[in-house]
C-alpha cells in the first residue's frame, strides 16, 4: 500500500536530488528514507531513480510518478487547509514568495501591518526569481507569490493589485540628447550604456522589451543581481537603467541619481499575486492583496 510517507520522501529526493539531503530535510535516517523509497518502487514496480556516485536522478517514470505524486501531496495540504482556516482568515503557516524587485519595497511596511492585523498568522517569506517561486507554488512547497504578472500556467489562478510604472534612471546632472519618448527606445544607447540586472530577472526581460533592445549589444548585466547595486552603478557615471516606481522612495532616495518619467504611453508592469486553483485559502490571498494595495497608494 503506497502511503503519504512515501510520497513525501520521494519528493523531497526529487527535489534535491540526494539521498542524503532528502533525509535531512525530512528529518529522518537516510536508511530509514531509502528503505521508504525502496518500498515504494517495489509497489509500483518501477524504478523512479538512477542512482549515481553523486546523487540521483529521475527517470522517465520517475518523472511520471512524481507529477501524480505532487498533485496528491498538494491536495493533502489543501485539505488540511480547508479544516484549519475555513473560519479563520489569515492564521497558522503562510509560505509567501517575492521576486526580489518587489520584496524589498513592499515587505518593510507590509510585514508590521500584518503582525498587528493577524497576529495568528506565521508568515514564512521566500525571495528568489520568479521561475523558482512557481515550481515551488506548483509543487506545493509556496502558497502564495507576488510578483510580475502575467503568469501563464493552467494550474493558478492570479489577482492583478497595481500597475508599477517604470523610469529612467540617470546620474545626477544627465540630460538626454533625445526626448523622454524616444529615450525608451534603442536611441537611449547614444547617450550611454542601459544597465539591466542579471539573467533570470524579469525585471530585465521587461525592460529589454518595453526598450525594444533585444537585439542591442551595448547592454551591462555583468553579475548585477539587486536594485541597489545597479544604482550605485548608475550614480557613479557608469550607465543608465529603469526603475520600477516602487523602487524609487528607497533607490533614489539620497539624490544620487535624477528620476526622468517617461512621456505616454509609460511603460510599467502589473504586479499581483498568484496562487494554486486548488487551494481553499483564496480569501487569505485575497486580504493580502488589499493589504499590499494599501501601502502602495499609501
Amino acid at each position: 500500500m503506497i502511503s503519504l510517507k512515501q510520497l513525501r520522501y520521494f519528493s523531497a529526493v526529487a527535489q534535491h536530488a540526494h539521498f542524503g539531503k532528502a533525509a535531512e530535510f525530512c528529518n529522518v535516517t537516510q536508511p530509514a528514507l531509502s528503505m521508504q523509497i525502496r518500498d515504494l518502487e517495489k509497489d509500483l514496480n518501477l524504478e523512479l531513480f538512477e542512482r549515481r556516485q553523486q546523487g540521483v536522478q529521475l527517470t522517465d517514470a520517475g518523472k511520471e510518478i512524481l507529477d501524480r505524486a505532487q498533485s496528491i501531496l498538494n491536495a493533502v495540504r489543501d485539505l488540511s487547509d480547508y479544516a484549519h482556516h475555513h473560519n479563520q482568515l489569515l492564521t497558522g503557516s503562510l509560505r509567501f514568495g517575492v521576486i526580489p524587485s518587489i520584496a524589498p519595497y513592499i515587505l518593510p511596511p507590509l510585514l508590521p501591518k500584518l503582525r498587528d492585523r493577524y497576529p495568528g498568522l506565521d508568515l514564512r517569506i521566500r525571495e528568489t526569481l520568479t521561475k523558482t517561486l512557481v515550481d515551488e507554488l506548483i509543487d506545493g512547497q509556496l502558497d502564495l507569490l507576488l510578483l510580475a504578472l502575467p503568469i501563464e500556467h493552467q494550474e493558478v489562478e492570479t489577482l492583478a493589485l497595481f500597475e508599477d510604472r517604470f523610469l529612467l534612471a540617470s546620474p545626477p546632472g544627465w540630460q538626454p540628447d533625445t526626448t523622454a519618448t524616444k529615450a525608451s527606445s534603442p536611441e537611449l544607447l547614444e547617450d550611454g550604456r542601459l544597465l539591466l540586472l542579471e539573467e533570470g530577472h524579469c525585471l530585465r526581460d521587461q525592460a529589454l522589451d518595453f526598450c525594444q533592445l533585444r537585439k542591442v549589444d551595448n547592454l551591462d548585466t555583468f553579475g548585477a543581481s539587486s536594485l541597489s547595486t545597479i544604482v550605485q552603478m548608475v550614480a557613479n557615471g557608469m550607465g543608465l537603467t529603469l526603475l520600477p516606481e516602487i523602487s524609487v522612495a528607497v533607490e533614489a532616495r539620497h539624490g544620487d541619481v535624477q528620476v526622468i518619467p517617461f512621456e505616454a504611453p509609460e511603460p510599467s508592469r502589473t504586479v499581483g499575486l498568484v496562487w494554486r486553483k486548488s487551494s481553499p485559502r483564496k480569501p487569505d490571498f485575497q486580504a493580502i492583496g488589499e493589504m499590499v494595495g494599501d501601502v502602495v497608494t499609501g
